[in-house]
């Protein structure tokens, strides 16, 4: 650091600001002089999106040749980190042998709604999840010496108006629910770059968002990277420059580095700030220059191998009624859809991966006899055509199963742009249904970002779901389809039975550049769960070809305080015929809280493979965020005293086990008392309760009730209730003919205030 300091200190005014733009559209600056080599940075998540280093400015042009692994929809499903490092382990080496300093990924935000268009990048609707899948990559990539830049932070949740909309989150749901997404992938992960996103936050776009960029990300979590804009989104260079954002990108063709140089020189900005976000941008660019492995070689086949082995982790078992699958190898088997042929496995826009070579279904499925093909429909259509539609049903009809390979084209969902509903293109749920009127044993294999309307759901046997799984997806769905391999995925969002079920369906995407996170913390199975509603298919689900048991739920012990930490042990036993791995699901509910929370919210998780008849122990630990919620008025989190249930399930709606533990309150909560706090919260604190019962004993409301029409109309239910709810200053209405004066309460006030204090 100290080397990097006196670079900066040789380097004029002028140097220092072109520092905190591009050099171009994918580099940043260079300085010859002082031997400052240029640094690349290249789109990601899931695959190297570099453009030829002769590519345009603008970098629209075509990127090399590359692998593209299953993207986040489909990695989260997974539910498994040691998979998640391996995938970044090989896009880490990739970028050495492509001398790319940064991958512009993981994007970790929160899948609000199922119609944002880059949920496909996306991790989950759950924080937890998306954190830990987001931390693995971070972590395996890293460990090749290449960063990363976690995105988009913060509240990119929709495509609509995404360059000027902001997002109105309350404080508790930005904690819980979409900061929680980025935070431990950042403190444990430790990404060298953070990607601010291009919208407002509560008004203040992200980009000049001090709160957020230095007050959260550096004050509180220990970020020491640079952060960078994303593509665009800078508003007000030096406004933005001391609220944290360190490099804007692309280049700014030296317009707002003169802004920030007459921002100095002015003395508007001051020096020191400019320099640190040189030295932390330089940080970065030497981390990686130091390290580089210039032996590098970027294996496309054997990364293509990887890829495949990642997608078999990522497909879910949705359902898979009387065991269709896995199917027969001496079965006819039609296969029926364009994308067994051609499978979507990528979504479009920035992550868009130009694969060095692609898999399908089909192409898996090369030297079986068995297999037919039928194309279906014309992905690129809405409406049917009958002549594709008449070959697919004779085809079904002609064989013992058919399987039809379905979805979302790209036209539906991409970077730019919402999808305005649910459903899948009418021609292709008119070819299921025509389907499974010739052939009772069908199974829908789904190509999708995010979740589908399935109106055929009771008409077919099983449903097996691909997300995007990449360019490898068709061997993973054939060796699941035949049993090759054992389903392991599970779903990292819940399926509504209808966009409508949806918490923010009425405040989707917004009106003009507001949208208002009204659900608050009740995003995904929250809210499902706590409203007992009926859904597709639950959070967590999915189905394998064998069966898992469990048993012997163990805490360690069963009263605790809030800065303790409890042990969870259950064991979990393989009771089928088959290897496979299952993902074991631990959820905490409050079973009683004054602040509103969800019915249960996700913990921990892991993923366990057991040979059959096998039994392993899994394990957990939990500290006080388990237990906690966030609490506004002390901008702190909170443990109210209570009795918690651990809760072990296959699903958020499939609980299976589950166990009692008392935590004690991790700090009484402020109080003060007005003359508007009802005897209701006064009377819930045993030292405050004293003072006022006195004042209760005086008769409030005259004495005795009357007569027997009086003693109808008011009950002593209803006597008790208002006493409850009424606030301190109703004595000076509703007192006996004694009276209760105004300098009473504020005495009785003052009392209270004082007692608190003490």
């Amino acid at each position: 650091m100290e080397r990097i300091k006196e670079l900066v200190a040789q380097m004029t005014l002028g140097e220092k600001a072109s520092f905190c733009s591009g050099a171009d559209f994918w580099h940043t600056e260079s300085l010859e002089r002082l031997g400052i080599p240029a640094s690349m940075v290249s789109d990601g998540p899931h695959g190297l999106r570099k453009q030829d280093e002769a590519a345009d400015h603008l970098g629209v042009n075509e990127s090399i040749k590359a692998v593209c692994f299953p993207a986040g929809c489909a990695t989260a499903a997974s539910f498994n980190r040691e998979l998640l490092e391996q995938m970044g382990e090989a896009l880490g080496k990739e970028c050495q042998a492509e001398g790319v300093s940064v991958i512009l990924g993981p994007a970790v935000n929160i899948k609000r709604s199922p119609l944002c268009g880059r949920n496909f990048e996306y991790y989950s609707e759950d924080p937890l999840v998306a954190s830990e899948m987001a931390g693995a990559l971070v972590k395996g990539i890293q460990s090749q010496n290449v960063g990363t830049s976690i995105k988009h932070f913060l509240a990119n949740n929709q495509e609509t108006r995404r360059m000027s909309v902001s997002a109105q989150i309350d404080g508790r749901a930005l904690r819980e629910i979409y900061l929680a997404a980025f935070e431990g992938a950042i403190t444990q992960g430790k990404p060298w770059t953070v990607m601010c996103s291009y919208n407002k936050i509560n008004g203040v776009y992200a980009a000049e968002n001090k709160k957020y960029l230095t007050d959260v990300l550096r004050g509180q979590w220990g970020f020491e990277g640079y952060v960078m804009s994303d593509w665009g989104a800078v508003n007000d260079r030096v406004a933005d420059l001391e609220a944290g954002l360190e490099l804007e990108m692309p280049s700014s063709m030296g317009a707002n580095d003169r802004l920030i140089v007459e921002a100095v020189e002015k003395g508007l900005l001051k020096e020191e700030i400019l320099d640190r976000a040189v030295e932390r941008i330089l940080s970065v660019v030497f981390r990686f220059e130091e390290n580089r492995d210039r032996t590098a070689v970027f294996d496309r086949d054997k990364d293509h191998e990887t890829a495949r082995k990642v997608a078999e982790e990522c497909l879910v078992l949705l359902k898979n009624e009387g065991s269709l699958l896995p199917l027969a190898t001496d079965k006819k088997v039609a296969f029926i859809g364009e994308f067994a042929a051609k499978p979507r496995y990528q979504g479009g826009g920035s992550s868009h991966i130009n694969s060095h070579k692609i898999t399908s279904a089909l192409d898996a499925a090369a030297g079986n006899a068995n297999i037919v093909y039928a194309r279906g429909y014309d992905s690129s259509k809405e409406e049917t055509d009958q002549a594709l539609l008449a070959e697919a049903v004779k085809a079904a009809a002609e064989a013992d199963v058919a399987v039809i390979f379905a979805g979302l084209p790209d036209s539906y969902e991409s970077e730019g742009f919402d999808r305005p509903h649910m459903s899948m293109p009418a021609s292709q749920n008119r070819l299921i249904e025509e389907v499974a009127k010739v052939q009772p044993d069908v199974a829908v294999v789904l190509h999708n970002g995010s979740p589908v309307e399935m109106p055929w759901i009771s008409k077919v046997k099983a449903v097996l779901e691909s997300y995007l799984g990449g360019q490898a997806v068709g061997s993973a769905q054939y060796d699941i389809l035949f049993g090759r391999v054992n389903p392991s995925g599970k779903l990292p969002e819940t399926f509504p039975l209808k966009l409508e079920d949806n918490p923010s369906y009425l405040n989707f995407p917004g009106e003009k550049d507001v949208v208002e996170y009204r659900e608050g913390i009740f995003v995904g199975y929250r809210y499902y769960d706590k409203k007992k509603m009926e859904v597709l298919f639950p959070f967590g689900h999915g189905l394998s070809y064998t069966t898992f048991a469990y048993s012997g739920l163990k805490l360690d012990k069963r009263r605790m305080e809030a800065q303790d930490t409890l042990r969870v042990s259950v064991e979990v036993a393989n009771t089928g015929s088959r290897l496979g791995k299952e993902v074991v699901q631990l959820y905490v509910r409050d079973k009683e809280s004054t602040a509103i929370r969800p019915e249960k919210e996700l913990r921990g998780f892991a993923k366990v493979e057991l040979k059959p008849g096998e039994t392993k122990t899994v394990s957990f630990t939990l500290g006080k965020r388990a237990f906690a919620y966030y609490n506004t008025q002390i901008h702190d989190w909170h443990v109210e005293g209570g009795d918690f249930t651990i809760m072990i399930g296959k699903s958020s709606r499939d609980i299976v086990l589950q166990e009692d533990v008392y935590v004690g309150q991790s700090a009484p909560l402020p109080v003060h008392y007005t003359k508007d706090t009802t005897f209701g919260d006064v009377m819930e604190n045993p030292r405050a309760a004293e003072f006022v019962e006195g004042l209760l004993s005086q008769g409030m409301f005259g004495g005795e009730e009357g007569g027997s029409a009086a003693s109808e109309a008011i009950s002593r239910e209803m006597m008790e209730a208002m006493m409850r709810d009424m606030p301190l200053r109703g004595v000076l209405s509703f007192a006996g003919k004694g009276g209760v004066g105004a300098e009473t309460v504020k005495k009785l006030i003052d009392r209270l205030n004082e007692s608190e204090k003490a």
